[in-house]
């Protein structure tokens, strides 16, 4: 439960103590003084004198040596938890470099400045507490970050090249602002609302800062965030963001999917903020917030993108009174940030949009059949994922497939007959299975531990499990029809095997496994269902890594990886299914090399995810998906032109291929029928 403050008299509930921030400025801090006469770090000053229990109070945590994950969501708080004491009511060192000081003032700030320029009572407007953890760890080890959970701040104990998190005004603002949108907008933290979130946050942060330490705009640094939290770095080159680069428009946006940044919150947000920046320093600090603020709490909504956003601030402006030339500033600052109506049409997106803003991560999609299955949440994110069937030509609306039970279900896929996915439940994991046509969902397996990777083709369903007993993975399989389960390598000790494909009964696997010497050796196998019959595939004996199998007509497809020191390029390789007649489809160096790290296959066509190997966020080095034929003949094409990322590609019938990008900062489920050639 939250913890809340000890009562005292009303002449007791305030007393000024003194403490040193980290910049070395002595400043002056509200405390409490206990009934034991010790000094609590717990601010009552924002109670009115008349009703002294009533309003909100500021209280601030020493939580140093607890875990992130035990501070993390509104009703967690790590046990025996204590707001920072002192016996005098002048604050030493301790609470210096353990960033009390700086979190317990910049509070009381933040809370200033909501109430004075907008008679916002306290985060919630309601007068809510305001709770401040200072110094958790992460497996013991310093936390370099900081984050709003729904209830409280918490702030990571600095180490190395870092100070804690509450050391820098700017960073107390972004965290606390999280707390406003949260009660206002409520922008769902996701693609472009999530970065109107941190732009939001970052802008109101900054504001806050330069008020708090009397730093005009025009300093040099101004538009800087976090760039006080550095030990060693100055301020340029500490900073996270800076809201006045003067280069960050639209035409930079970052296409990541929900599982990268959530979309590109952070990625992308300076966009945004960037523009609202430049209104500030054109229209003045005072007219602005109450533009930016008018906007966040009256005009926008959830869901909201950058065009929406930008509708609310000029809404906001007009309602405010702005002049025709302050309005003409407000619509400048947006256009010289890209941020116009359509301005995703720009981006040059060459792709059909089969189901817009899918918020999942980590599980894919499965196609078949004309029928594509993949889990989903509701568009905030909020709530388990649920399995929805439609048709890859986007025609129709997705019908519900697993029940909306709370449970998540996840890793769908279908081959246009039934629908197979995992149920994960407070009690273990289901692998459930559905007629696309009709019928009840039925429990096809069950076990305790990891799954991943379901793969269906007629009778047969295959999926990657955890095999505890080893410490391994296995590929399991279930024969729906005769209810026949098993390992395609029997679960030997020593044995792993993952990455399953499936094609008539017949199921292509990675495996690694001890030769007759004793050597492991990595490779690709095949295993009947009916007979039992294992067949190995052609790979060299000195082969480092074997990626995700693909098994159609024309064979067995696979990534072989002969070179670890090539960055991560990698081959695509096939051979018929008794493995003769291997083939290189794409090479692992040289002309038509990628850096191959899934594929997928038709019939038709063979589907290769590249993933560049980088060290930064930018579209060419996203995930990106090429198509080439099964003999490899003609080389790989682009499968789109979309710059953004292309993640958890499918084949379905012919070269069509399905995929979640994120060029425009939406998770959208879109195909392609061919490749667009070359980009």
């Amino acid at each position: 439960t939250t913890p809340q403050a000890s009562p005292a008299p009303a002449d007791e509930l305030v007393v000024k103590g003194t403490g040193t921030r980290y910049n070395g400025e002595k400043t002056e801090v509200n405390l409490y003084k206990n009934n034991k006469g010790i000094y609590e770090m717990i601010d009552y000053s924002k109670r009115a004198a008349d009703s002294p229990y009533q309003g909100p109070m500021l209280q601030t945590y020493d939580a140093r040596g607890h875990e992130v994950a035990s501070a993390s969501g509104p009703d967690h708080w790590p046990n025996g938890i204590k707001t920072f004491q002192s016996e005098t009511p002048e604050l030493g060192a301790d609470f210096t470099d353990s960033g009390a000081i700086d979190a317990h003032w910049a509070a009381g700030k933040v809370y200033d400045y909501y109430k004075n320029h907008f008679d916002r009572n306290s985060l919630d407007g309601k007068d809510g507490a305001i709770y401040s953890l200072v110094g958790v760890v992460q497996n013991g080890q310093p936390y370099d970050n900081a984050f709003w959970d729904g209830a409280k701040m918490v702030y990571g104990q600095g180490g190395g090249d870092y100070r804690t998190f509450s050391a820098d005004t700017d960073v107390v603002g972004h965290e606390m602002t999280h707390g406003v949108v949260e009660h206002t907008a409520n922008l769902v933290y996701a693609g472009q609302s999530g970065a109107m979130n941190e732009a939001l946050a970052d802008y109101f942060g900054n504001a806050i800062d330069l008020e708090a330490n009397n730093v005009s705009m025009d300093d040099p640094d101004a538009g800087l965030l976090g760039e006080d939290l550095c030990t060693t770095l100055g301020p340029r080159e500490c900073a996270l963001r800076d809201l006045n680069d003067g280069a960050t428009t639209s035409k930079n946006f970052i296409g990541a999917t929900y599982g990268g940044d959530n979309g590109g919150v952070h990625l992308n947000s300076t966009i945004f903020s960037g523009a609202l920046w430049d209104m500030r320093e054109d229209l003045g600090s005072d007219l602005a917030d109450k533009i930016v603020y008018r906007a966040l709490s009256a005009y926008m909504t959830p869901l909201d993108g950058f065009t929406e956003g930008r509708a609310a601030v000029i809404a906001a402006a007009q309602e405010l009174g702005a002049t025709k030339a302050q309005l003409n500033t407000v619509k400048r600052s947006f256009d010289a940030h890209g941020i116009v109506p359509g301005w995703e049409k720009a981006l040059g997106v060459d792709t059909d949009t089969i189901l817009n803003k899918v918020n999942v991560a980590g599980t894919g999609v499965g196609a078949g059949g004309g029928k594509y299955a993949v889990s989903n949440s509701n568009e905030d994110g909020s709530e388990p994922y649920s399995v929805w069937l439609g048709n890859t030509s986007g025609k129709g609306q997705p019908q519900l497939m697993s029940a909306n039970n709370g449970d998540f279900n996840v890793y769908a896929n279908t081959d246009g007959r039934t629908v197979v996915w995992a149920d994960y439940s407070s009690t273990g994991i289901k692998i459930m299975a559905r007629p696309v046509k009709g019928g009840p969902a039925k429990v096809i397996d069950g076990l305790g531990s990891n799954v991943s990777g379901l793969v269906v083709d007629g009778d047969y369903v295959a999926y990657t499990a955890s095999n505890p007993q080893y410490g391994v993975t296995n590929v399991r399989y279930v024969n729906m029809r005769t209810g026949a389960v098993g390992l395609v390598d029997d679960g030997r000790p020593y044995n792993i095997s993952g990455l399953p494909s499936i094609k008539d009964g017949k199921i292509a696997y990675a495996k690694v496994a001890p030769d007759a010497n004793g050597e492991f050796k990595v490779g690709v196998e095949v295993f009947d269902g009916a007979t039992g019959a294992r067949t190995e595939m052609p790979t060299p004996d000195d082969t480092e890594g074997i990626g995700q199998t693909a098994i159609t007509d024309d064979g067995v497809f696979w990534i072989e990886d002969d070179d670890v020191t090539d960055t991560g390029q990698a081959a695509v390789r096939r051979a018929d299914a008794d493995g003769s007649n291997p083939v290189t489809v794409t090479p692992e160096a040289g002309e038509g090399a990628l850096y191959a790290y899934s594929l997928t296959a038709s019939d038709d066509a063979v589907s290769i995810t590249s993933t560049p190997p980088a060290t930064w966020w930018a579209n060419d080095t996203m995930a990106k998906l090429y198509q080439v034929a099964p003999d490899g003949k003609g080389g790989p094409q682009r499968m789109s032109c979309n710059r953004g990322e292309q993640a958890f590609g499918v084949a379905d019938e012919g070269r069509r291929v399905l995929w979640l990008d994120g060029t425009t900062g939406y998770t959208n489920l879109v195909k392609r029928d061919r490749p667009a050639g070359r980009c």
